[in-house]
């Protein structure tokens, strides 16, 4: 996602504030990394911690410093052709599927590049910018927040291929819960026509626009995520060999890949563990399930008898609550069991995506902004699923209740789960 609205412009103070703070967050989570664990690729989908490291800093310099500083030299002419992503309008670039063979620049060259980059903007937000340049620098941050939780999940299945099993942070096991989980509850909403999107207050992609009424159904929404417990109970009820329960696409996929637990889960002696960015672990199986694709979200609720909301459900449910919860900054790197409750929906902002049934497609009126960053939500409007809430990997304060992340149905490596939903 790579577009923005906003009503306001913000500071250049404020927005060098914002920048130094992202910035040192993307350099802290490369610091575990040596260079040969932030070359490799995994597969095509993933991209290796050097490459995201160096494209948010190629994003800055591409976007903000080149055609707004006068005389601005680049680090390195070849990193245009090495870091640009998508962006067809600048330029030829590394293919996608190759991007581990970028073995050079090493991990330090690229530091050194975050640092030149860096000083440049810095003289550029003290030198009372347009607001135009103040906003893409905006951008550029919350982009780079994307890029931060990309480079976790991407190292998390670089790691989960080696035979070591190595953990990127502190490697001893969490606790995990061995009593019953509370039964699952529903909280109804009554139906109506609703406003949806984003009001236009404040940062947001240009896909979580403009606001627009939707017909929303009545409904009920589970209160909590649904938890590997709950989803050992579907594997060992032949959820993964029953072609009823499945979409077509789905059971194609899921039979031309033998799945039939979700990604990184092993059984041991009859116990179930799974690879987590702490290493191997046990499944905690109050914890939400997480890293299954659409196909297998739609699959379970199938099974349960119930479905997946839709992202205009979801968003209703999720005004105005809070979007404290567990993401990245916790340092917990893993979904957290709901908590000990009472009335209410728990669990909407982190701890894992929430898979909706809704296809990520323009809202009415939507039209992307022109030039380069313009490029990236609306050519991806096809074939893709809306997740909502944010996870365990996503950076703290980059959520909103409007925030609309998308994937393949068959995505399985991001931290990627579910919520029950049914027609009241």
């Amino acid at each position: 996602m790579v577009a923005v609205s906003a009503a306001r412009t913000p500071a250049p103070s404020e927005i060098l504030k914002l920048y130094r703070r992202v910035r040192e967050d993307s350099r802290t989570l490369g610091a575990p990394l040596s260079d040969a664990d932030a070359t490799v690729q995994s597969m095509p989908d993933a991209s290796p911690a050097k490459w995201h490291l160096a494209h948010t800093t190629w994003f800055f310099e591409a976007m903000v410093l080149g055609p707004n500083v006068p005389g601005y030299r680049p680090f390195d002419d070849s990193f245009n052709y090495l870091f640009n992503s998508y962006y067809e309008t600048i330029g030829e670039r590394q293919p996608r599927p190759r991007r581990g063979m970028i073995t050079r620049p090493h991990l330090d060259t690229v530091f050194a590049f975050r640092e030149h980059v860096d000083e440049a903007v810095e003289r550029l937000l003290s030198s009372d910018p347009s607001p135009e340049v103040t906003e893409l620098v905006e951008l550029g941050c919350h982009h780079e927040q994307q890029h931060q939780e990309l480079l976790l999940t991407d190292i998390l299945h670089l790691f989960a291929q080696s035979p070591l099993k190595p953990a990127y942070k502190d490697p001893q096991p969490l606790p995990v819960e061995t009593g019953g989980r509370e039964p699952v509850s529903f909280t109804a909403f009554d139906g109506g026509i609703f406003e949806i999107g984003h009001e236009g207050n404040g940062f947001h992609f240009d896909c979580e626009g403009p606001r627009h009424r939707a017909l929303i159904e009545p409904f009920r929404l589970a209160d909590r995520l649904v938890t590997n417990g709950e989803w050992i109970e579907f594997i060992r009820d032949g959820g993964y060999r029953d072609p009823l329960l499945w979409l077509s696409a789905g059971w194609g996929t899921v039979t031309a890949r033998g799945w039939d637990k979700p990604l990184y889960w092993q059984e041991r002696d009859g116990e179930f563990w799974t690879m987590t960015l702490r290493g191997a672990q046990p499944v905690d199986p109050n914890a939400p399930v997480t890293h299954v694709s659409y196909y297998e979200a739609d699959a379970f609720a199938t099974w349960s008898g119930r479905r997946l909301p839709t992202e205009f459900e979801w968003e209703h449910a999720a005004e105005g609550l809070s979007m404290d919860g567990n993401f990245a900054d916790s340092g917990h790197l893993r979904p957290k069991p709901s908590p000990r409750r009472g009335e209410g929906l728990t669990q909407m902002f982190g701890d894992v995506w929430e898979w909706t049934r809704s296809q990520f497609s323009p809202y009415p009126r939507f039209k992307p902004v022109e030039g380069a960053v313009g490029e990236y939500n609306g050519k991806f409007m096809c074939n893709q699923f809306v997740l909502r809430g944010g996870s365990c990997a996503t950076p703290g304060g980059h959520i909103r209740a409007t925030y609309r992340n998308f994937f393949p149905p068959d995505a399985r490596w991001q931290f990627s789960g579910l919520r029950l939903a049914e027609d009241a």
